[in-house]
């Protein structure tokens, strides 16, 4: 319950402050935990990270899978891989894993990022297959990539509403991915 406790303290830490707010005295004061008892759970920041990363991008990716599942064709089901990323920017959960994107972590925590962004790419390599793309890895990733862009303009607070943001991703990667 304690880990439970901490997690959840390190996302409401990210997504209120980023990275900077995620400090260990910060979790303890959260949590009512002794400085020294947080080390007790992680060694590191980059060990929290890594746990967060864990636990929350599995299930963020089962919501873009889910309704990717109800779409009926292979354009709608880019269209709502597109579009669910997008929705859940606003998501604690997927603040968290942002914010921590960003930052300066060590070589394991970057690694499980990165892992987790191509295992959610490699969820539209079937639909990108069905539309006719020779090579639909790559183009899973490039897609992924305007995903990724659309965030952090979402997430920078661009003068674009999110909205509008949100449209020009999925206009701009339906037209790519038709060709």
């Amino acid at each position: 319950m304690q880990r439970a406790a901490l997690l959840d303290a390190a996302r409401s830490l990210l997504s209120e402050g980023g990275t900077e707010a995620l400090t260990f005295p910060a979790l303890a004061e959260r949590t009512g935990l002794a400085r020294s008892s947080v080390y007790e759970y992680f060694r590191s920041r980059a060990a929290v990270v890594e746990e967060l990363c864990e636990v929350d991008f599995p299930l963020w990716a089962a919501e873009v899978e889910a309704v990717m599942a109800v779409a009926d064709s292979p354009e709608g089901k880019v269209e709502a891989y597109v579009r669910q990323q997008l929705a859940l920017v606003g998501d604690r959960r997927h603040r968290a894993v942002v914010a921590i994107s960003a930052s300066e972590l060590d070589a394991g925590a970057r690694e499980k990022i990165r892992a987790a962004h191509g295992g959610l790419a490699t969820m539209i390599v079937e639909a990108l297959d069905a539309l006719g793309h020779t090579q639909p890895r790559l183009a899973a990733m490039l897609l992924q990539g305007v995903v990724d862009a659309a965030v952090r303009r979402i997430e920078l607070g661009a003068a674009e509403d999110p909205e509008s943001i949100t449209e020009a991703a999925v206009a701009m990667v339906l037209r790519g991915v038709r060709g």
